[in-house]
């Protein structure tokens, strides 16, 4: 059996979209995946690629959290989240309670990783790689925080900061969720989350460092440059 290696992504701008319909459209591709592998386990000699998918959207104001996360975290009870016009959704992927809104640039990775390879400690790190080379073009320095996901401003000071929160989850290596970039996002609503349930650390956005509005379009085509560069994949 011969599995057929694809390393073209379909790119798709889906706009604004709430948080559930992105989830169920994600689940969707991942189910297409997997049904595409079962057909190849019991075809050998009929083998068809799997596909891989990257997906931008901003989520209208929601708080998520992850399978390992915990509800105290978050800080705001029903009545609060109707005030600020936010929802709230338990999702399956890994991590704590993060916040997604405008402004906010969310990017859902469905890959099929044995396209590329299968480790998931690498595609995190590589998720972590393709943000830091975006955020440097605007003279930001991105770091990894020591067993904390995402991307840092002046990890191992005392205003560590992040600027990029990611969780994903994997079926059979197929990936979905991903990362979640504060481009021009309003930080005051994280005030009401102990963000991914990290007490000792800021969260911050592009608009915050650099104190000035952020080109979305152009933040969206430079992760896209990087992520084909990271990956050593093609952008379709």
């Amino acid at each position: 059996m011969n599995f057929i290696i694809n390393k073209k992504v379909q790119f798709q701008e889906l706009g604004t979209k709430d948080y559930q319909p992105a989830w169920d459209y994600q689940e969707e591709l991942l189910k297409k995946n997997l049904d595409i592998k079962i057909h190849n386990r019991e075809n050998p000699e009929d083998q068809k690629s799997t596909d891989n998918y990257l997906l931008f959207v901003e989520h209208p104001h929601v708080y998520t959290l992850g399978k390992s996360g915990h509800e105290e975290n978050l800080l705001a009870n029903e009545a609060k989240l109707k005030e600020i016009d936010a929802t709230y959704v338990k999702v399956n992927r890994g991590g704590d309670i993060t916040y997604h809104g405008y402004g906010q640039l969310v990017g859902y990775p469905i890959l099929d990783l044995e396209n590329f390879y299968t480790d998931i400690h690498r595609y995190m790190r590589d998720l972590e790689e393709v943000i830091i080379r975006t955020i440097a073009e605007y003279g930001l320095q991105g770091e990894r925080s020591g067993g904390e996901t995402g991307v840092w401003l002046d990890v191992g000071k005392p205003y560590a900061r992040k600027i990029c929160a990611m969780g994903v989850k994997a079926s059979r290596w197929v990936t979905i969720h991903g990362f979640a970039l504060n481009v021009n996002t309003n930080m005051r609503y994280f005030e009401y989350i102990i963000p991914c349930g990290i007490t000792d650390k800021q969260v911050t956005s592009m608009k915050r460092e650099l104190e000035r509005e952020v080109d979305m379009e152009e933040v969206k085509d430079k992760i896209k440059k990087h992520f084909a560069a990271v990956f050593g994949c093609e952008l379709i």
